[in-house]
């Protein structure tokens, strides 16, 4: 293996080539790869182009703005986990610098903005995407934001939908997979998505826990399984209610690979196959799912990007590292390992792909 940009050395001798064992000559290419280095990995058959660009551009990171503490947090409803309390710009470009992230494109994660009150969740909804729009100023270059939605409040959302694309200029808008006991694709959030369809809008989505499934299996967190299953949930909703259907011209992103609906696109098809879908869906599930984009964030594994790969198109792949709960360097490295990328592929992930979908990530 040769680096460009100088020689490896070992413990056993300074300046000495090929001294690494191979699975960490792998990931130190991989590295140069997601870092925009330039150099020749013959032994693991990967190559880059000289062109490549410096940084990750993260699609999954959770902001707190104070007011949001402020309400949620300790001092109101008690409702945050340490890691969102914790999170500050300084601490979150500290994370990026060492991950090599270049940019964060930021959203609110659970629990989110509603609590029965459509007046509270216009207000803290606004706050939490004036507070993302001064990060975005403050840090430039540094942060990107998806605007945040007071979803159920069907009107409060249209009007954040204007405020955050027209007068913030936002990169997209964020959506949970579910609001209480409906998902994404139920006809209630329709004028929302029409809207966002009329805008040819990117959203990005997030797990939450919908109010049939708390606590459901003893001795087991909410997140290990249901953040998973509600993705599923809703990526099926959105395709068997005829909704991506009638609103392609949106770019959705589902986080986590897609929950566990690669695992299950055997059942789908099926499903899509029998009488009562198969006019809505002539072409089967399998078209519906590639249109789709997905994020990395807490599946960078083996089993997940490999099932992942086989369902949603290369250019469909967008890095996520789900900051401050998991840091990048631990998901660069789950990415590389896994060996189910060559480095062209890591390169469309880590910075690539997102420029196809929001065009200023592309200079």
């Amino acid at each position: 293996m040769q680096i460009v940009h100088g020689v490896h050395e070992s413990p056993g001798g300074a300046g000495k080539e090929n001294s690494c064992p191979p699975s960490r000559r792998r990931f130190l290419a991989g590295m140069a790869a997601l870092s925009g280095g330039i150099f020749i990995a013959a032994d693991s058959g990967l190559s880059q182009p000289a062109t490549a660009k410096a940084g990750l551009i993260d699609v999954h990171h959770h902001l707190t703005p104070p007011g949001y503490i402020a309400e949620l947090g300790p001092g109101g409803k008690n409702m945050l986990e340490p890691p969102t309390l914790g999170w500050t710009p300084a601490k979150a470009i500290e994370e990026m610098d060492e991950g090599g992230v270049t940019v964060s494109i930021t959203s609110i994660t659970t629990p989110g903005l509603w609590f029965g009150d459509p007046a509270s969740a216009q207000r803290l909804a606004r706050a939490c995407n004036d507070y993302a729009a001064k990060l975005v100023s403050d840090y430039p270059r540094r942060f990107g934001m998806f605007v945040n939605l007071p979803i159920p409040d069907i009107e409060g959302s249209l009007k954040e939908i204007a405020y955050g694309l027209d007068v913030l200029k936002a990169d997209g808008v964020s959506l949970f997979t579910s609001y209480g006991d409906k998902w994404l694709g139920d006809s209630a959030f329709d004028p929302v998505f029409e809207e966002l369809n009329r805008r040819k809008a990117v959203v990005y989505t997030h797990p939450t826990l919908p109010d049939c499934c708390r606590n459901l299996v003893p001795g087991i967190i909410n997140s290990a399984i249901e953040y998973g299953t509600d993705t599923t949930r809703a990526i099926a909703r959105m395709v068997f209610s005829g909704t991506s259907q009638r609103y392609p011209d949106i770019k959705l992103i589902w986080s986590h690979a897609g929950g566990t609906m690669p695992f299950l696109v055997g059942r789908f098809t099926r499903m899509s196959e029998t009488p009562k879908y198969s006019t809505l869906l002539p072409k089967g599930f399998l078209p519906e799912a590639k249109r789709f984009y997905y994020d990395t964030a807490q599946a960078a594994s083996v089993p997940a990007m490999a099932a992942l790969k086989a369902v949603a198109p290369m250019s469909h792949i967008l890095y996520g590292t789900d900051f401050p709960y998991l840091r990048a360097e631990p998901q660069v490295r789950g990415l590389i390992e896994s060996r189910v990328f060559n480095t062209e592929e890591l390169f469309a992930i880590e910075r690539g792909n997102i420029g196809l979908l929001v065009p200023k990530y592309t200079t």
